[in-house]
């Protein structure tokens, strides 16, 4: 034995509370990631009930403002943002031929952070009221002359700690996919989705430093008095917008290229080809990313920034269009002359499409300054973004849940039920989003609670509503899928669509905790579909049969996240006047900021000081349990 210390085995709660292995943090991140996209449809609908009909009354001013906050930065920061984090980890280490992720311990860590800010951010519902200033949190609205509830704290600290954890597991992933790639995966030998999460991570790593700082300052001025953007004390409220776009254009791209990496896998596999014009595919991802962050200044057309600044950030966003129409068409050529296969993945990976395109469409609409001085804050740009937001990343997300189910519970969820999902999900959708073109269109304006009637808003409000609703029917249907399929037995082969192309379908279903028991060697590109077609039935080994190091589970990741939380909570009511001496005391004193950085900091000395090497599974326990490599 390398190590004479055994295994520290957990089970039940706790085996997820301790692990470390990035299965089950893809499995937390999408139990994580279901329940926030919950909350963040509840509120969609309870927005849509408000605006059925003329001056309905169902929800207060107030509340409406608050719903339509917490739906935005629910949705963007805690929906979808681990759904894609799920797939990155359920799938990137099987793609690359690699038995763990870089850093077993910070991925844990970046979940843990993620979920106790997500936490606190929806704790504001209960403790004195959500925030209310736009999922952008516009200054000066999000300052506290404007803001005078906590809500907005919540925001800002919620943000930055779930934010943390977003960045930390970006940061593992890069290390994972430039350090960790099996002999012979090159990188123009990787499988799309890998690219797009690589892309996407290195994203991560500039984009979301910018959203920190900002919502740092909007947290000195609402809790400490600073002068950033309070324009009576000197401070300049248009800052904040630069802050916010410079992340908040590139985050579109974070999302979304995920889902793009997700097409390229689903329809090469359900077209039985291989995908068409590979390199132009990557080197198109690499322009979107690169453009996403010179074109933060089309959201702020109408502030003045004068007829050059437009004039540039228009034409960076109009040639956009072309990396992402390199990518269109290369996925209707690998369709073409395709042996296709309409599964529920293919469902949604084909209905992306169309879809995306009428989403790009109107982003280049969009680009133009005039046209966006009348479309701008109406529900035209409410349609744009989430044709590509829903219709395109929401789209993605389905397909490749679907799609990777098999690999990452070992059941394939039932066909009848998932094409039902895709067109109740598909039809709600267009239902939803395609009128709210036409009311913005007609004058409509964003954010408003209500309307007076006979302004023609009535119908086309109505059927958008049935639309909302027909769309959480497809989500509950997949929801219903998900409990059905985990009451069958699992056996599902290695490649459940017989048609895998990629390394994740050379190995059992679900993967053994060491995922690969020797790594493989990579020949080419789609590795697996090339050792199928050279009538080999598993991958050739590089390495020979011998003893493989496994990381221990640990608590500490959890109990420093915990910290984190506490140290949140703390600064945000460290000047509240509480009525009660004791709360004043802990609070105004700042004993709960220390109490939790206390924990965070003893958590992270404890990981200093003690070095756990993990453990070892020997060539014999393999033997016994006669895995296929």
């Amino acid at each position: 034995m390398a190590h004479a210390h055994s295994v520290k085995r957990h089970t039940g709660l706790m085996d997820w509370l301790t692990t470390v292995d990035h299965k089950k943090i893809a499995i937390l991140y999408l139990l994580a990631g279901g329940l926030f996209f919950g909350f963040g449809g509840v509120e969609a609908l309870l927005i849509r009930l408000q605006l059925i009909k003329p001056m309905n009354d169902l929800v207060s001013a107030q509340t409406f403002n608050e719903l339509i906050t917490m739906h935005g930065t629910t949705m963007i920061f805690l929906g979808v943002m681990p759904v894609i984090f799920a797939l990155m980890n359920a799938v990137i280490p099987l793609q690359i031929g690699a038995r763990d992720v870089a850093f077993p311990f910070v991925n844990a860590l970046g979940f843990w952070t993620f979920l106790f800010g997500g936490i606190l951010l929806n704790l504001s519902w209960i403790m004195g009221g959500a925030p209310d200033a736009g999922w952008t949190a516009y200054t000066p609205l999000s300052t506290s002359t404007y803001s005078t509830t906590h809500g907005v704290d919540f925001y800002t600290v919620g943000l930055q700690i779930a934010g943390l954890g977003t960045l930390i597991g970006g940061i593992n992933f890069l290390a994972t996919i430039i350090t960790m790639r099996a002999p012979g995966m090159s990188f123009m030998r990787m499988p799309m989705f890998t690219w797009t999460s690589f892309i996407t991570s290195a994203m991560i790593l500039f984009a979301f430093p910018a959203i920190t700082v900002g919502l740092v300052l909007l947290s000195f001025d609402r809790i400490l008095g600073a002068n950033f953007f309070e324009v009576s004390n000197g401070g300049n409220p248009v800052l904040w917008q630069h802050i916010f776009w410079i992340f908040g254009h590139p985050e579109v791209y974070i999302l979304i290229l995920p889902a793009f990496g997700v097409i390229s896998e689903v329809i090469p596999t359900f077209a039985r080809k291989r995908l068409f014009g590979y390199s132009s595919m990557v080197f198109a991802t690499i322009l979107i990313a690169f453009l996403g962050f010179m074109v933060w200044a089309h959201h702020m057309f109408t502030t003045g920034l004068g007829p050059i600044a437009n004039a540039l950030f228009s034409i960076a966003t109009m040639l956009i269009a072309v990396p992402t129409g390199i990518k269109i068409f290369n996925w209707l050529f690998t369709m073409w002359g395709g042996q296709i296969r309409f599964t529920s993945a293919n469902l949604f990976a084909i209905g992306f499409v169309p879809t995306f395109v009428m989403g790009g469409v109107t982003g280049v609409m969009l680009a133009s300054a005039p046209a966006d001085y009348q479309f701008h804050d109406t529900y035209f740009v409410v349609a744009h973004f989430h044709y590509v937001i829903v219709g395109g990343l929401v789209f993605g997300l389905f397909a490749g849940l679907h799609y990777w189910w098999p690999k990452m519970f070992g059941r394939v969820l039932n066909e009848t039920i998932g094409k039902w999902t895709f067109w109740f999900f598909a039809i709600g959708f267009h239902l939803t989003f395609f009128v709210q073109h036409f009311l913005g269109l007609m004058g409509m304006q964003r954010r408003i609670f209500t309307y007076l009637p006979n302004q023609d808003f009535d119908t086309l409000n109505l059927v958008s509503t049935v639309g909302a609703f027909l769309m959480a029917v497809g989500v509950l249907l997949f929801l219903f899928n998900c409990f059905m399929t985990a009451a069958k037995p699992k056996g599902v082969a290695n490649d459940p669509w017989e048609d895998g192309r990629t390394l994740e379908w050379a190995i059992p279903s679900p993967p053994p905790e060491y995922n690969f028991k020797q790594i493989p060697l990579v020949r080419g590109l789609d590795a697996y579909w090339k050792e199928k077609m050279a009538g080999n039935k598993e991958m050739t080994p590089a390495e020979p049969l011998g003893s493989i190091h496994m990381p221990s589970p640990t608590i500490l990741p959890f109990v420093m996240s915990v910290g984190i939380f506490i140290a949140g909570l703390g600064l945000m009511f460290s000047s509240e006047k509480f009525n009660n001496s004791f709360m004043s005391m802990i609070f105004n004193n700042w004993i709960v900021v220390i109490i939790g950085l206390v924990i965070t900091f003893g958590s992270m000395l404890l990981r200093s000081l003690f070095d756990d090497h993990g453990w070892h599974i020997e060539p014999e326990e393999l033997e016994e349990e006669g895995v296929k490599a």
